[in-house]
């Protein structure tokens, strides 16, 4: 068995929460960072994670045009669905569901909320700027949720 964890991220959140995962994972694996390559051949691949940040509400793009240029293959796989984000269950919910297409959504085995970070000194202007008034907040916050990820985990190494 083997293991495909696809993801995209922009202030390195994302690929620590993926460095997690990868350590939890029984499977053997291989990462794919979206922004450094756009795809890989998904027939090599019993297990596909995919997931990726939450701006602005939304899924970053590279996640959604992943998702729907291999869509056909992925509906093949078990799939683990995964977002990183700083709202609270309810809305991070809602993220999950918004972001990925049903298909995938019906196939998962795993859906998983890994947290999120404000990191002021690696966002740009604009970026500080929402943070601020948003969220009402100027510090680095750090929310790593180790649990989920191991849980999620877990819920993949379930064999199925």
């Amino acid at each position: 068995m083997s293991t495909l964890i696809v993801y995209v991220t922009k202030h390195d959140f994302t690929a620590k929460c993926v460095m997690r995962l990868s350590k939890q994972l029984d499977d053997n694996f291989d990462i794919l960072n979206l922004r450094e390559k756009k795809d890989t051949k998904l027939e090599h691949y019993d297990s596909v994670i995919i997931g990726g940040p939450i701006y602005m509400g939304q899924i970053m793009k590279e996640v959604k045009e992943f998702c729907e240029k291999n869509l056909q293959e992925l509906s093949k796989k078990k799939i683990g669905l995964f977002v990183c984000g700083m709202s609270d269950e309810d809305k991070i919910n809602s993220f999950i569901e918004q972001s990925f297409p049903q298909k995938l959504k019906d196939r998962a085995s795993a859906k998983g909320d890994f947290g999120g970070s404000f990191i002021f000194k690696s966002m740009n202007f604009f970026e500080r700027f929402i943070i601020k008034h948003i969220c009402k907040t100027n510090k680095d916050i750090l929310n790593l949720k180790e649990h989920n990820i191991d849980e999620f985990a877990a819920k993949m190494n379930t064999k199925a």
